[in-house]
């Protein structure tokens, strides 16, 4: 009988990178601040189109950096940026337009 000797691999630890770790704390932070900015509107502001429209902003403005930083959209060349950024932008338009003129179609009379 063949007897099989089975190599035992450890795992080594590796050492922390405080760059990594202060470039995460600071893109949370800044994530915090613009979402502290929102709670503060939220509270202070009274509800409407205005209200609405910088949520709308502060939220496209939160979800690009999350985009640039984790999926490392900012270290892309500028043609593919665009090529993602401007169909979200004719995008969102087009949710606005029909929102802000979807109610037209049923006031029109068309005979």
């Amino acid at each position: 009988m063949e007897s099989t000797h089975h190599q035992v691999s450890t795992i080594q630890p590796q050492p922390v990178n405080k760059d990594k770790i202060r470039k995460l704390i600071r893109i949370a932070v800044i994530l915090g601040i613009i979402t502290s900015i929102e709670f503060f509107l939220a509270l202070s502001m009274p509800r409407g189109v205005l209200l609405t429209s910088v949520f709308i902003m502060l939220t496209l403005v939160k979800a690009f950096y999350i985009v640039s930083e984790f999926m490392h959209l900012k270290y892309e060349v500028k043609v593919m940026i665009w090529s993602i950024i401007l169909p979200m932008v004719l995008v969102v338009w087009l949710i606005i337009a029909l929102i802000t003129e979807g109610g037209s179609v049923f006031k029109a009379k068309f005979f």
